[in-house]
């Protein structure tokens, strides 16, 4: 597999997820970095990305499952996936199917939720652009042993709006509500925020 690096992309690892009844929040970590891009997605790409990480097998396809059984039919496989981009809230990404060996590179549009539970299961590299770091706000890694545990054990406890509100500086419980959320349109990446 070949390794199809584009200027301003840094590559990420999932760090955590958080989730509630409603929504979830996968965090992003960069490898080489310090920062944590928090990408809010849906509950059932979250359950699709969770479930892979943690080897459970599915008695049936899922539908993540599906498509990764489709590319592979096809006789492609997946090199890598882009957050390419985020406009008005709403973040890009774009899937790198490839032929054996990497040729023949097509690219496909696609939520970052969806290209992310893809990425899981080909075990491929995921890439943020340097450019969606300097449009929304991050989160700091911490860096001793001890931040790390607390941060990992406060991460667990977090709701949506927890987090929301620390991005806004107003710490925890300060950022818009539910219901401003409703209101605004909501932060959801990918669609509409109702398709989630």
């Amino acid at each position: 597999m070949t390794k199809e690096t584009n200027t301003g992309d840094v590559e990420v690892r999932i760090y955590s997820i958080a989730t509630s009844l409603t929504e979830s929040i996968i965090f992003l970590d960069e490898i080489e970095g310090s920062r944590i891009l928090p990408i809010w997605i849906g509950p059932m790409e979250a359950q699709a990305i969770a479930i892979r990480l943690s080897g459970y097998p599915s008695p049936r396809p899922m539908t993540h499952d599906l498509l990764f059984s489709v590319i592979k039919t096809l006789g492609l496989t997946l090199t890598r996936v882009s957050i390419t981009d985020i406009v008005e809230n709403t973040y890009y990404s774009s899937l790198h199917l490839a032929e054996p060996g990497g040729a023949n590179v097509r690219l496909v549009d696609s939520r970052p939720s969806d290209a992310v539970a893809l990425a899981v299961r080909f075990g491929c590299p995921i890439f943020i652009n340097e450019k969606v770091f300097g449009k929304t706000q991050v989160l700091s890694k911490p860096i001793t042993e001890d931040e790390v545990t607390k941060f990992k054990h406060d991460l667990k406890n977090l709701k949506p709006n927890d987090i929301i509100g620390q991005l806004l500086g107003g710490g925890p419980k300060q950022g818009p509500s539910e219901e401003d959320e409703e209101e605004e349109g909501g932060t959801e990446e990918g669609e509409e925020k109702d398709d989630e």
